[in-house]
């Protein structure tokens, strides 16, 4: 059977990891914890099995990333040492100087300031833009924009775009469309599918989904684009170890099962929020209200465990609401099994300025959630004594 035509949840399990039965080898379950450096030859001139040397390809990563390839319905996955490490290289190997990237002004802290600090010192050249309006999108283009660069949805404000209609805008233009993938996963969304060209993960987040293990995937099926990012991968060495290609293989195969449980939490959270007086807006895509309620139901099969509130207080109020928490943990990052709370003006986003935050919509009291699998009756109790 071909693994490629199976459900999600039988490559989440099976891909990468086939028994494999032939003289010699024990038939593994589950891919071994390929631990060697280097590999040994018997002829000079000819790889044993392909390998060389573990930077450059190691069998347990290479089982991780045939995972990911197969559960974003991709010919190509890379993965790496950590997310920002998979943005940088995809970045390097397709960009070069002179080049402008046009973003979602909306965009995790981090590649943000990769893109303000890190890219002007190679000479390549950033502007952002609210991605919600496809028209705005390409009245930002200019002549020297090589890469178009969305989340979707974003973080932390949870704006969702039309990734199909954007994409008929750069291929027109012959401009590479990237989507950071990580708040959906491939079990809810496939960028691919809606036109993109490259699909990026923090897979420290839902793809690990147990808070740890750190690190980033690409997937793609652009044989073209894979041959160049892969050839960064192996030059710049920002590999996934095998211990954290295991942990992540590991992750996968539970990834339908905590999807579902995600979203289920997040969306009573999110209509329990909605109607308490001490909350200004609930962003979700999930809640009728939420502006691109429609359009998400029309690219992705779900809405994910992310979502953002704002509270009718001061910054001071805000942090005594999170410290009050018993349940939720405050903490940075997303996608794990447990609940995590916080204020991205001062931790996820305080890389940027005050001015860049409120232009964006990221106010003081901006409070961001990623709903776990907790027992849903105790994270509502929670809030309600944390409000109270």
């Amino acid at each position: 059977m071909n693994i490629q035509h199976c459900g999600f949840s039988t490559k989440a399990v099976r891909a990468g990891e086939i028994p494999d039965f032939r003289e010699g080898s024990a038939g593994d379950i589950v891919v071994p914890i390929h631990l060697a450096s280097t590999f040994a030859r018997k002829e000079v001139d000819v790889l044993t099995g392909g390998y060389e040397y573990t930077r450059s390809l190691n069998p347990t990563r290479k089982a991780l990333e045939d995972k990911l390839a197969a559960i974003e319905n991709a010919a190509y996955g890379l993965v790496f040492s950590s997310g920002s490490a998979a943005e940088l290289n995809v970045l390097l190997a397709l960009l070069k100087t002179g080049d402008h990237i046009l973003g979602f002004d909306d965009l995790y802290g981090g590649t943000k300031r990769l893109f303000t600090d890190i890219l002007p010192d190679y000479g390549i050249t950033f502007s952002f833009v609210d991605a919600t309006r496809p028209q705005l999108v390409e009245q930002a283009i200019r002549p020297d924009t090589k890469l178009v660069w969305l989340e979707t949805p974003t973080n932390p404000l949870l704006k969702v775009c039309d990734i199909r209609a954007v994409a008929a805008i750069t291929r027109r233009r012959g401009i590479i469309l990237v989507v950071d993938n990580t708040f959906l996963s491939p079990y809810f969304q496939h960028p691919l599918e809606l036109g993109a060209d490259v699909v990026l993960h923090s897979s420290t987040k839902y793809l690990g989904g147990h808070s740890d293990v750190l690190g980033g995937a690409v997937a793609t099926n652009n044989a073209q684009y894979y041959e160049r990012i892969q050839f960064y991968q192996n030059s710049a060495g920002a590999v996934l170890s095998p211990f954290d290609s295991y942990l992540t293989l590991r992750g996968i195969k539970t990834l339908a099962l905590r999807m579902e449980q995600h979203q289920k939490n997040a969306l009573t959270v999110a209509r329990f929020l909605e109607q308490h007086p001490q909350v200004q807006r609930v962003l979700y895509p999930g809640l009728e209200s939420h502006p691109q309620h429609e359009l998400s139901k029309t690219q992705a099969s779900g809405f994910g465990g992310v979502l953002s509130f704002e509270l009718k207080s001061t910054v001071a109020e805000a942090k005594a609401f999170l410290e009050r928490l018993k349940v939720f943990s405050i903490a940075e990052s997303l996608g794990g099994v447990e609940s995590l709370i916080e204020l991205p003006s001062v931790m996820t986003h305080a890389s940027m300025t005050e001015e860049e935050r409120h232009k964006t919509g990221i106010t003081d009291t901006l409070i961001r959630v990623s709903v776990g699998i907790e027992n849903i009756e105790d994270l509502i109790a929670d809030l309600k004594q944390a409000l109270g």
